[in-house]
């Protein structure tokens, strides 16, 4: 079980943010920010058919924004996530870390870039 509640740093744009759990939702949680700043953290854990797990990270933004057509404020989402997939052998830890790292250093990678991706560059 992870820490109650986890405490992440501040990184411009966002504060330092307090996540407690706040539902459990079977092989997972749901974690909303003490601090009233709009983000949720949705954790899973879901067994597959053919065996392995597969682990789901998702953090959702919540704010207010004006429509540009109508005029008028409304509550929308921004989210992102991250899935690993690990079959039931023939994976370690190491090797799933090294995964999970791999796609960070891909993203953050000065060719692609999260930037470039929400530009839809492939």
């Amino acid at each position: 079980m992870l820490a109650d509640p986890v405490t992440i740093a501040a990184s411009a744009p966002f504060p330092s943010l307090v996540f407690p759990i706040t539902k459990y939702l079977g092989s997972g949680t749901e974690r909303i920010d003490s601090g009233g700043n709009g983000f949720t953290v949705i954790t899973n854990h879901t067994p597959l058919k053919g065996g392995g797990i597969k682990h789901y990270l998702q953090v959702v933004m919540g704010f207010n924004a004006v429509n540009p057509y109508t005029g008028l404020t409304q509550k929308l989402s921004a989210s992102c996530s991250m899935t690993l997939v690990r079959p039931s052998f023939g994976a370690t830890d190491a090797t799933m870390v090294a995964l999970a790292k791999l796609l960070s250093d891909y993203r953050d990678d000065s060719e692609v870039t999260t930037a470039r991706l929400l530009q839809r560059q492939a």
